[in-house]
């Protein structure tokens, strides 16, 4: 059993929960993902990791309350139990591999939208601790829909908001926000990290192919069941099949085909959908 030390409501249907999983937290890097399961009677959830703390053995995640299990976990507080906190799973971020002296030399541009904000926090804190130049563009559809901004605003060099509805900083896409960091402001990066929604990944893949820009994705939302055993996150990244759980979660975007993730990641859309109403049925029958 898993503890959860700290719970905090970041948004709407958006929490952070701080568990307690020293082995996990001495192990885990950047790009990572857990897999969590709340009770026996649970399903499997892969989540990637938001943070993590070798010293007080604490990973942090940050979920968004969508289906029966994400609204099951959320509805836990500080001080509960959690059944399963497995991992740390899949590979890290390929940067990790580099030395101290040749991130220095290297400017990266994140792009972080919604929920994908969290995963996005750890790999950029990496990257600053190890002097490498990064700004990051965090994207939502209005202003009380972001997340970590203050977090971010510590650990990068520039922070940009873009917000659909202009409520807050630049009004517009993020893909809009690249295009006028390069083209207006003569920004120049030597690689992209874009983490968020797939149809927000499929179009910043898109923009920064125009700058020769190599850019990374992260494909997380497709897993099920985190061990590559049920073959549900299947993807094309250049013209191979690969398996998000273990051969990712990130690809070099430009490769990925964006259109069969998002067939694929509609497949089970039907089946949540009618496992939501026969929870609330339940709940309902019982008084809850």
């Amino acid at each position: 059993m898993f503890k959860i030390v700290e719970k905090r409501t970041l948004a709407d249907n958006i929490y952070l929960l701080r568990i307690e999983a020293p082995r996990v937290a001495q192990s885990a890097l950047p790009g990572q993902f857990v897999i969590v399961r709340v009770d026996e009677q649970g399903e499997r959830v892969p989540l990637t990791i938001a943070d993590f703390d070798k010293e007080q053995g604490t990973v942090t995640i940050v979920i968004q309350a969508i289906g029966v299990s994400t609204r099951k976990l959320c509805t836990l507080g500080e001080g509960d139990m959690i059944a399963d906190f497995a991992g740390p799973l899949g590979n890290p971020s390929e940067f990790v591999e580099m030395s101290a002296d040749e991130l220095s030399k290297r400017r990266f541009l994140f792009v972080a939208g919604g929920v994908g904000t969290a995963p996005v926090y750890p790999q950029v804190k990496w990257l600053h601790e190890r002097g490498a130049k990064v700004d990051v563009i965090i994207g939502a559809k209005t202003a009380s829909m972001l997340i970590y901004t203050e977090q971010m605003k510590r650990v990068c060099d520039n922070l940009y908001i873009a917000t659909d509805d202009g409520s807050c900083g630049f009004k517009g896409m993020v893909t809009a926000k690249i295009k006028q960091l390069i083209d207006e402001e003569g920004k120049q990066y030597n690689e992209c990290i874009a983490i968020g929604p797939m149809i927000m990944m499929k179009f910043v893949t898109l923009t920064t192919r125009e700058y020769s820009l190599r850019t990374t994705v992260s494909l997380n939302a497709l897993m099920v069941d985190g061990t590559g055993m049920c073959g549900a996150c299947r993807v094309s990244v250049g013209g191979k099949t690969r398996f998000t759980c273990v051969d990712g979660p990130e690809f070099d975007g430009h490769e990925v085909d964006f259109d069969e993730a998002m067939r694929r990641q509609a497949m089970y859309r039907s089946q949540e959908s009618n496992a939501s109403v026969k929870h609330e049925h339940k709940c309902n029958c019982y008084g809850k």
